[in-house]
């Protein structure tokens, strides 16, 4: 396989493509959570691009809809891999930099730990909580009034406002990585504490002024539940306006079409198996068509161990502790967005009041995998299923 690099890389994560040319994406759980210093190291990445194409050569304007592939590492703390169908290189060149410039948009906005010169984050708005209104991008705006539509939505599974929970177990989980022998939980006192901190009808939108307010001093916002799959979603309305018509997103694990392959065929997305020391690396593979979306939130790659028992990065609002009942929960969605929150909620849910929240949705399925291996579906997700 011929590939063309544009810029420079440190390392890359791999992207699966089978020799028939069917696109298979790995989906994995991980959820933004962007990390101190991370910013800094990741400068030296920049960006880098694989243009690839059925049997490895780079087609001219003669060939039509060649597919091509680009990798970007410097986006939302993950590896991201943009496929799109293109008359010529410059066409898809167009595209990756239309496509790149609006996740680095939503990337520095949604940016918890990071300040960027002249842009006025979420990091800006909750270094100034207790102290004053901060005013923002539009998006901001969207994207906190969507947080909150699925904190309502949810029964509260999903607070975009427990940044001050959510960063206790953040730097536990940190130093447990770090030092696996003096690896510890938080005390629930602690917890409790920073509880009292989450009230989300603190958060002050005021879209008149496009400010947003932290009433409490002592809270933070923490957008990880909806962030990257609320970014995809923009980006893919964006790239419909644009004209893009066989488009496929793939953003740590956050997967959403526009359209389908040139040849009418939908794409085929594989979920990993949760069980990493299984033979079989896939649980299941769905097809995804035009505007839909599958996000998968699971205990398999992000989390940390005290005493030989794993704890993931996914907190239980309830609880203020990881949710443990399944090992992967997948959803499929008309919406990223969406199937982004949704994937978390019905982590932190059991499946039958889960399965009775996706029943109640137009065009949502999800599908649980337990520790054992036992899976079970809402009430369409089969039909999705392909072999």
């Amino acid at each position: 396989m011929f590939n063309a690099i544009l810029g420079f890389a440190c390392l890359a994560k791999p992207f699966l493509v089978d020799e028939k040319e069917t696109q298979v994406y790995n989906i994995t759980m991980e959820k933004f959570k962007s990390k101190k210093g991370l910013i800094a190291s990741i400068l030296v990445i920049v960006l880098f691009i694989f243009f690839v194409v059925e049997q490895g050569v780079i087609q001219t304007a003669d060939n039509t809809n060649a597919k091509y592939t680009a990798n970007f590492l410097d986006v939302f703390d993950t590896s991201t891999d943009i496929t799109v169908y293109a008359n010529s290189d410059e066409e898809a060149e167009r595209e990756f930099k239309i496509i790149k410039e609006k996740l680095d948009h939503y990337n520095k906005l949604f940016d918890i730990y990071n300040d960027y010169e002249g842009i006025n984050n979420l990091k800006t708005i909750n270094d100034n909580a207790g102290i004053s209104p901060v005013q923002v991008d539009s998006d901001i705006i969207e994207m906190l009034k969507f947080g909150k539509e699925m904190y309502e939505l949810t029964d509260g599974k999903v607070n975009i406002a427990m940044g001050s929970v959510l960063s206790i177990w953040h730097d536990y989980r940190e130093y447990g990585i770090n030092n696996p022998g003096d690896a510890s939980l938080p005390d629930l006192g602690e917890l409790n504490a920073a509880k009292e901190h989450t009230d989300i009808n603190d958060v002050i939108i005021d879209e008149k002024e496009s400010s947003v307010y932290l009433k409490d001093e002592k809270m933070s916002l923490d957008v990880g539940s909806i962030a990257k799959g609320y970014a995809v979603q923009q980006v893919l309305q964006f790239c419909k306006e644009q004209g893009m018509e066989n488009v496929l997103f793939s953003v740590g694990g956050n997967i959403a079409a526009i359209g389908k392959k040139p040849d009418g065929a939908n794409f085929k997305i594989a979920i990993q198996n949760p069980n990493l020391n299984s033979q079989e690396p896939y649980v299941r593979t769905v097809e995804i068509s035009d505007g839909q979306s599958v996000v998968s939130s699971g205990d398999y790659q992000r989390y940390y161990e005290v005493d030989g028992k794993k704890y993931c990065h996914i907190i239980n609002p309830d609880t203020l502790f990881p949710s443990d009942e399944f090992a992967q929960v997948s959803v499929l969605a008309s919406d990223s967005g969406l199937a982004d929150g949704l994937s978390t909620a019905l982590f932190n849910m059991s499946y039958e009041a889960g399965n009775a929240l996706i029943n109640n949705l137009e065009n949502t399925e999800a599908m649980w995998v337990y520790h054992d291996g036992t899976i079970v579906y809402s009430k369409h997700f089969e039909e999705n299923i392909v072999n």
